[in-house]
């Protein structure tokens, strides 16, 4: 790996200059730049390289718009224009779809549609030929319904469910632990519970909830995704089971008879 003052070495080659004229450009003396590079003479009649300290350093990131990275080690692009950026992400949907008053529906995507969802969630003509429908119980934002398709989050929401999201604004609105639906270049859309490493990794760290089957954790690079919807609410097909009446009385009735007995026995 290269050492920083080969780096240094390389930023000033880039721009074509020399020694001298590069140390003007960031303020300091060309003696302080030909150490760095070159090194001081020692009696020995070996050179030893003065490391640059932090001024020095961030002189050079402000004035030559180099990509910190680069110096350090971390990366081969040595400007910050060819190191990839993290996207703003959108406060809001590319599409959506109102009421005749004007109140905002909410947009129904089934599992058949999934695919087309990733070509076409900015595409007015593709979101206006989904089903979509106004709920008064969800206001105050946009909201989506996604069809959960799949067992991996099985326990929590089953093949068949219906999420209701929310979309989320800033992705410092996540929270760890939460359930959401989210939309990526790469892995389509996912129903999973969200770990946000965005701010010190970059990344999003998705869990499935089935813990029987083989989900295992992974990760999604913020540049990727799409969109975001925290799920606030949900449609079930799965009934819960009936409580069998009969079987309880008759569960009672024993232990009342064998309490009966205990007192009567006193």
């Amino acid at each position: 790996m290269e050492q920083i003052d080969q780096k240094i070495t390389a930023i000033i080659h880039h721009f074509n200059l020399n020694n001298y004229a590069f140390s003007k450009r960031i303020g300091v003396t060309g003696t302080t730049i030909d150490s760095i590079v070159n090194g001081r003479p020692q009696a020995d009649g070996s050179r030893k390289k003065t490391k640059p300290g932090y001024d020095v350093l961030l002189a050079i990131i402000d004035e030559f718009d180099i990509n910190p990275d680069y110096l350090f080690g971390k990366s081969t692009s040595m400007l910050k224009s060819e190191h990839p950026k993290t996207p703003t992400y959108s406060g809001i949907p590319k599409v959506i779809s109102t009421t005749p008053d004007g109140d905002e529906n909410v947009i129904y995507v089934p599992s058949k549609a999934r695919a087309g969802y990733l070509n076409g969630y900015e595409d007015t003509e593709f979101i206006e030929s989904l089903p979509a429908f106004y709920m008064p119980q969800l206001t105050h934002g946009s909201f989506r319904c996604f069809e959960v398709q799949g067992n991996s989050m099985l326990k929590t929401f089953y093949d068949g469910d219906m999420v209701f999201g929310k979309y989320v604004e800033n992705f410092d609105d996540l929270k760890d632990g939460r359930v959401y639906v989210v939309v990526s270049k790469n892995d389509g859309i996912v129903l999973k519970r969200v770990y946000n490493r965005i701010k010190d990794q970059g990344f999003l760290t998705l869990k499935s909830d089935n813990a029987d089957g083989n989900y295992p954790n992974f990760n999604i690079n913020a540049q990727d995704i799409i969109e975001l919807w925290y799920v606030t609410m949900y449609a079930s097909k799965q009934m819960p089971e009936p409580v069998d009446v009969s079987d309880k009385l008759q569960d009672l009735e024993l232990k009342i008879k064998s309490l009966e007995q205990r007192v009567s026995q006193k």
